[in-house]
């Protein structure tokens, strides 16, 4: 029997990407969504190597399983901050890998409660599988050797305006603008979504504003890397948008705005009349502080540039890796964890090389201080 693979989302903005990197690779996908008309459209548009089927992953999900039988499924159908592990869970209990693009805090930092049932049912259960933190740890994993100790990480995204926007990704944001996150290590103040503004600057675009968002990156590294302090920010291209929302977030700080994230439609289109006033060229910066071996400052400087609309590109390459390695070979350790270390920077950036994607690893710096 042919290997498939399951992607929840298959034709959206994330989805619709993974499925056409799977079926390129030779590989039998299935793509499920709520309407079937635009599952059947994508599948379609793919060719032989693509089915589809009708799926509401809130009580739909079962049948689709028993229908199908797939030796993987890829959730992409956030938003995953009010999201319960149902999907993961069916799919362990028909021994049936599973990866998602979940970028929640709690959603991803919880996945490791679900250990022990997929080891029994031994299979691979694994969360985050997008920009963060699969992309941001390569990084970390790839420049650790040159320190002693990294005691701070500062680091976001700035996607270009007129990039895809997809509905999930913005109803993830809303759900915590202005509201207070959840403590991380080395800071001491409160942290609220979408303030603590700051400007950043980017190598071929210029400063951009950044802005707190929550992510399982914030509670992974300090455990996993010992780093004492990160942050981790994301931005808007138009400072108008970007500003304007700082703006709605204290709004919500101030309990005069409520429920943004039932909005969330209607807040994507608005967000969509200023593409004209931007481009589509977007930013990843990771700034790496700390003590080199001989105990001086130390600082690496890494940064990957988006251009003509290829950004999205970005987080579907962990997915698309790790789909195909379990399906050739089923060489991944069973069990559920969060995607930290299981791609290096060279398989990422491989993947990368068909698209407008330039990384700039600048010189370390003599005095380590991060700017």
């Amino acid at each position: 029997m042919k290997r498939k693979v399951l992607i929840l989302g298959g034709y959206g903005n994330f989805g619709g990407r993974i499925s056409n990197a799977l079926v390129q690779s030779g590989i039998a996908v299935i793509i499920a969504g709520r309407s079937l008309d635009r599952a059947q459209s994508k599948a379609a548009e793919l060719g032989e190597l693509a089915d589809a089927a009708q799926c509401d992953v809130s009580y739909s999900f079962e049948p689709v399983l028993e229908a199908f039988n797939p030796s993987v499924v890829i959730h992409c159908c956030g938003p995953f901050q009010t999201a319960d592990y149902r999907v993961a869970k069916a799919c362990i209990s028909r021994k049936i890998h599973y990866i998602d693009l979940a970028d929640a805090r709690d959603f991803v930092c919880g996945i490791s409660a679900l250990d022990s049932e997929a080891k029994k049912q031994n299979c691979c259960v694994i969360s985050g599988a997008s920009t963060v933190p699969a992309l941001s740890s390569a990084v970390i994993e790839h420049y650790r050797k040159e320190f002693s100790q990294i005691e701070s990480l500062v680091y976001g995204i700035s996607p270009g305006q007129k990039s895809p926007r997809g509905l999930a990704t913005t109803a993830s944001i809303l759900s915590y603008l202005g509201k207070a996150m959840k403590p991380v290590a080395g800071e001491q103040k409160p942290r609220y979504g979408w303030q603590d503004l700051y400007r950043q600057h980017y190598p071929m675009l210029g400063k951009r504003w950044m802005a707190n968002c929550d992510i399982g990156d914030l509670d992974l590294f300090p455990t996993h890397y010992g780093i004492q302090q990160v942050r981790f920010s994301a931005g808007m291209e138009n400072s108008v948008l970007h500003l304007g929302i700082w703006i709605v977030s204290w709004l919500v700080r101030f309990g005069f705005v409520a429920k943004l994230e039932n909005h969330s439609r209607f807040l994507l289109q608005m967000s969509q009349w200023f593409d004209r006033f931007g481009s589509d060229k977007g930013g990843m910066h990771m700034l790496m502080h700390g003590k080199n071996h001989q105990g001086r400052p130390h600082t690496r400087r890494w940064f990957i540039i988006a251009e003509k609309g290829d950004g999205p590109q970005i987080p579907c390459i962990p997915a698309i890796i790790l789909a195909r390695n379990l399906i050739a070979s089923d060489t991944i350790l069973p069990g559920a964890r969060p995607c930290v270390g299981f791609i290096t920077l060279e398989e990422y950036l491989a993947e990368l090389a068909v698209h407008a994607i330039t990384v700039i690893d600048t010189p370390s710096s003599a005095n380590g201080a991060v700017t």
